[in-house]
């Protein structure tokens, strides 16, 4: 999860609400991704784990992220999200049965609105604080 400290001054605006909403989006694409994938390739679903996890661990916007391991501007933090959320959805329809598939997919519909005032505010964080 990205987490960023929200009262901090010059961090990014993280409620609580979103920062659960998009960890369990995120947890549904780390599961439901390998799940879809391991049918057709094991080592390709090892590699979404990998991607999934590894590039938002690596690759986050300075005060979003208290000690970003590679800093970049905010828009890519929020395209890293945007491959969570799209990878929960589609992997979950493949994955898991429809109401599931739909649960998901209202999931990440709620984790997009709830993001909006954090994403406002990594549009415009540089990759340098």
């Amino acid at each position: 999860m990205n987490g960023g400290t929200g009262g901090t001054p010059g961090a990014a605006p993280d409620s609580g609400l979103a920062a659960g909403l998009r960890f369990l989006t995120e947890l549904a694409a780390w599961v439901a991704a390998p799940w879809a994938l391991a049918s057709h390739s094991v080592p390709l679903a090892v590699l979404a784990v990998i991607v999934l996890i590894g590039l938002p661990t690596v690759f986050a916007t300075p005060g979003d992220k208290a000690r970003p391991v590679v800093a970049v501007p905010g828009t890519v933090t929020i395209a890293l999200v945007l491959l969570q959320l799209a990878a929960a959805v589609v992997a979950s329809w493949f994955a898991w049965p429809a109401l599931v598939a739909v649960a998901v997919t209202v999931l990440a519909a709620a984790t997009v609105v709830t993001e909006q005032p954090r994403w406002r505010w990594l549009r415009t964080a540089p990759a340098r604080p």
